[in-house]
C-alpha cells in the first residue's frame, strides 16, 4: 500500500479534529518565491487581533496571480510547528484543493472578522 493510500484509509477521532486550530485570514502582502523548489508565492496573512499577521508558504501560482490575493480571506491551520521552506519561515498552513487546474484557496463565502475558527 502507497502513502497516499494509507493516508487516505487512517481514520482519526474527532477529537483529533478538534486539535486543529484552523482560522479566517486576510492576505496583506504576496511576494513571488523565487529560491522554491516548485513555483510558489510568499504569502503574509492578516489572523485578528490574537494571532496578528502570520507568514505562509503557497504552491498556488497555476490559479492565482499576485494581485488578485491580496484582500482575499482564506482559512490556514495556525497550530502547526513553523517550517523552514528555503530561506522562508513558514508559520501557517493555507488550505486549498487539489484541483485539476492546480490548488484552489479554500475561503469562507462571506466576509468574516479575521481570526475567526472554523467549528
Amino acid at each position: 500500500m502507497c502513502i497516499e493510500e494509507e493516508r487516505r484509509l487512517s481514520m482519526v477521532t474527532f477529537d483529533d479534529f478538534l486539535k486543529l486550530d484552523i482560522r479566517v485570514g486576510e492576505i496583506v502582502q504576496v511576494e513571488v518565491f523565487k529560491k522554491a523548489k516548485k513555483p510558489a508565492y510568499k504569502l503574509w496573512i492578516d489572523f485578528g487581533d490574537e494571532l496578528g499577521i502570520k507568514k505562509s508558504s503557497a504552491q498556488i501560482t497555476e490559479c492565482y496571480r499576485i494581485e488578485e490575493l491580496i484582500g482575499k480571506q482564506v482559512l490556514g491551520v495556525v497550530n502547526f510547528p513553523p517550517r523552514q521552506i528555503a530561506d522562508f519561515m513558514s508559520e501557517v498552513l493555507i488550505l486549498g484543493i487539489y484541483a485539476e487546474q492546480g490548488v484552489v484557496l479554500i475561503q469562507p463565502e462571506q466576509p468574516v472578522r479575521n481570526g475567526d475558527r472554523l467549528g
